[in-house]
């Protein structure tokens, strides 16, 4: 079963290589969509596939990178945007 969502993580997560590792965990799960910076020192993810991968993305994104110091991670529900790669969005 495909399952999509949209992954907002706070605190110490943007100068810290969150995206790149989070697109290497990614890879290594096997689930698609993309990982960016946002303007408010955010990091905000896309993520879909199979539901146990996304839910394992989901909570590798709860500490993130070992530099990271990951406050909150909000998670929704999303539209699965039928991708099959998962990318660093800048």
């Amino acid at each position: 079963m495909t399952k999509a969502v949209s992954v907002k993580v706070t605190g110490r997560v943007q100068g810290v290589s969150f995206r790149w590792y989070a697109f290497r965990e990614a890879r290594r799960l096997d689930v698609h969509g993309w990982v960016r910076n946002e303007p408010d020192g955010s990091v905000l993810a896309h993520v879909e596939g199979d539901e146990a991968a996304v839910d394992a993305m989901v909570e590798w994104c709860r500490h993130g990178p070992s530099y990271a110091s990951v406050r909150d991670v909000a998670v929704t529900e999303a539209r699965s945007s039928g991708t099959d790669v998962f990318e660093i969005r800048y």
